[in-house]
């Protein structure tokens, strides 16, 4: 009994070592979402940080600010789902598509 608990702990750390890797790998992954025809993109990691927007000069009407806003809304947006898609590819690479509730990047 004792060593079917070893074994099991083993397995644990092997997959806690595993995520963190996939973590670090998830940082350095990009993901981008658009909108406005790609007047307006938002980058994000793999972890769905956002880490840069931008903006085409034509996208830019001081008249009609909202509709700026809207369109740095959706591409924010976007970028984060995709950033989840990301999430959920890599970690079923990962588990070999158990879904194991409580796992980041897993839908509970």
């Amino acid at each position: 009994m004792a060593k079917g608990m070893g074994d099991m702990l083993k397995q644990v750390q092997k997959m806690q070592k595993k995520m963190m890797e996939l973590q670090e790998e998830l940082e350095n992954m990009t993901v981008e979402g658009t909108s406005g025809g790609g007047m307006v993109r938002a980058i994000s990691n793999g972890k769905g940080d956002l880490t840069e927007i931008k903006i085409e000069p034509e996208a830019v009407d001081t008249e009609d600010i909202e509709m700026l806003e809207d369109l740095v809304l959706a591409a924010v947006n976007q970028a984060r789902e995709r950033a989840n898609e990301l999430q959920q590819e890599q970690m079923s690479k990962l588990t070999g598509g158990l879904n194991i509730p409580g796992m980041p990047g897993m839908p509970m």
